[in-house]
């Protein structure tokens, strides 16, 4: 029977070091054991470990390690799995979804593997920030999409099919069952580009939270600071200093995710409602609207409908504002050629 087999890899296990053994279920793969085993071997303890597939209990008992198999949750005996009943672990932090063995790995060494990554020490503030801030942007979906937790609460078909995401993607590495080889080396060096597929998410994601993300977090928390000097309602903020682009809306680690994550930590009222910019390519100044929240594309106060559409002379007349290049048709962006001119916006598209 398929699920008595049991088989092996492994790849780059390290010289003059025991082999440590990490077991997973063989048959079809999901992306939270293909991350959490490609996570684990991330670490001192399981570095280069041998990937063994198997639901036989007998060897699952003699393994090092044991992920998404086995009925067990126990971090002392390095057992991730999160399929028994009674099972109910969270990351913790205020993060309330369920996790899955990725989730479960990354609670116990993601520290370790981010430290080891920004050759810090554990203990290091930019290494628990980066912790939190991975989970939320990369790790929850992982967690919940294999749980099955829909991403809103509601009723309603979604309108649109997503199937781009990571779980998707690694999904579509299983065999195809009109591959007429389903041997168990197929299936090993399916899940091993399962295993390359996410961790190179995984690492990527890591790389630009140190490279980009906390720079940028740092340049949006003194922007901030300063938005009583910029008018006195304090819900203009000017990004005058170089930030990843503001216009990759889709991008989860943009300013705008920094601004939402930051006006909770300092308690901001009112919240922010403009936000302006130079653009790096025109250098015009951008007026971006901020949206309710990361995930969505309502503006907490769009630019005045009247505006909206509108282009240079006729916007200009409009608006009463010298120097208008343009409103986008649903209000959430709108443009100056001087930053005189694209505060004017603001501040008169927060009386209308």
């Amino acid at each position: 029977m398929a699920n008595s087999r049991v088989s092996t890899f492994s790849t780059g296990s390290p010289i003059n070091s025991p082999l440590k053994r990490v077991g997973t279920h063989n048959g079809s793969f999901h992306c939270d054991e293909a991350l959490g085993c490609f996570m684990i071997r991330l670490t001192t303890k399981f570095s280069g470990a041998e990937i063994v597939r198997t639901r036989d209990s007998q060897v699952l008992e003699t393994l090092d390690a044991v992920l998404d198999v086995g009925g067990v949750y126990d971090p002392s005996r390095d057992r991730y799995d999160h399929h028994q009943k009674g099972f109910t672990e969270f990351f913790g932090h205020g993060f309330a979804t369920k996790l899955s063995s990725a989730g479960l790995v990354y609670k116990h060494y993601g520290m370790e593997i981010i430290a080891k990554e920004l050759q810090l020490e554990e203990e290091h503030p930019d290494v628990h920030r980066l912790f939190l801030s991975i989970y939320r942007n990369f790790m929850e979906a992982i967690d919940a999409v294999d749980n099955g937790i829909n991403q809103y609460v509601t009723d309603q078909p979604p309108r649109y099919v997503n199937n781009t995401h990571l779980s998707s993607r690694v999904g579509r590495l299983n065999l195809d069952w009109t591959d007429p080889d389903q041997s168990p080396e197929k299936e090993n060096e399916a899940f091993q580009r399962a295993m390359a597929l996410t961790g190179s998410e995984f690492l990527d994601t890591v790389r630009f939270h140190a490279k980009s993300w906390l720079p940028a977090r740092s340049i949006v928390m003194e922007c901030l600071a300063a938005r009583q000097e910029i008018d006195p309602s304090r819900e203009i903020m000017v990004l005058d200093r170089f930030c990843p682009d503001p216009e990759l809306i889709l991008t989860p680690w943009q300013w705008k995710l920094h601004l939402f994550e930051l006006e909770e930590e300092m308690k901001i009222d009112p919240p922010i409602k403009y936000v302006l910019y130079q653009d790096d390519r025109s250098k015009h100044w951008r007026v971006q609207a901020v949206a309710v929240s990361p995930d969505n594309f309502e503006s907490r106060k769009p630019l005045p409908s009247k505006w909206q559409g509108l282009r240079d002379e006729e916007l200009s007349k409009e608006a009463g504002i010298p120097g208008c290049v343009f409103v986008h048709i649903s209000g959430f962006i709108g443009g100056n050629q001087s930053y005189d001119g694209a505060l004017a916006l603001a501040r008169a598209a927060l009386k209308l």
